[in-house]
């Protein structure tokens, strides 16, 4: 799984303009360019898809920029990363039960139940995880899985 720059820096401007916006204020894409260092064209390419979903709305002015369409509490970071068209599988077979192997064959590779319960884990941990979650730095999902490993491996984490 590969989650390309673009699928970060939108996540990292929205925090961004979590914890800037005062009073819903507008936050201006050059500030979060500036304390990210990421460039401004590529975020005026990530604001546009983000606005076209309805995660953000745009004002305009002397004092405008981007502000949130809706609660960061119910923008989910798997929201983000869909829309901007990011593409988070991990399997070659597109999900399907066959065609895992690039050849003529039709079932399934060996590591396929694997690498389809990966995603899915990836999937509902992202689906868990708000705007403000990250804010605030509170992923209760993640310390639940994190207690559960421990409890069932002795503290053998991979890290």
């Amino acid at each position: 799984m590969k989650l390309t720059s673009k699928g970060r820096f939108a996540v990292m401007s929205l925090v961004d303009i979590a914890i800037n916006s005062v009073a819903n204020k507008p936050v201006s894409l050059s500030d979060i360019s500036s304390r990210q260092n990421i460039s401004l064209p590529f975020l005026e390419q990530i604001f546009i898809s983000l606005k076209k979903s309805g995660i953000v709305k745009s004002v305009r002015g002397p004092s405008g920029g981007y502000t949130f369409a809706k609660n960061p509490d119910i923008i989910k970071i798997y929201d983000v990363i869909k829309a901007i068209d990011e593409d988070l599988k991990i399997m070659g077979c597109n999900g399907v039960d066959y065609g895992c192997i690039p050849s003529k064959r039709k079932t399934k590779c060996l590591t396929h139940n694997l690498w389809s319960n990966l995603s899915n884990h990836i999937f509902f941990f992202l689906s868990s995880v708000s705007i403000d979650d990250v804010r605030n730095n509170s992923y209760e999902s993640i310390l639940n899985f994190e207690q559960s490993y421990n409890s069932n491996n002795e503290g053998d984490c991979i890290r």
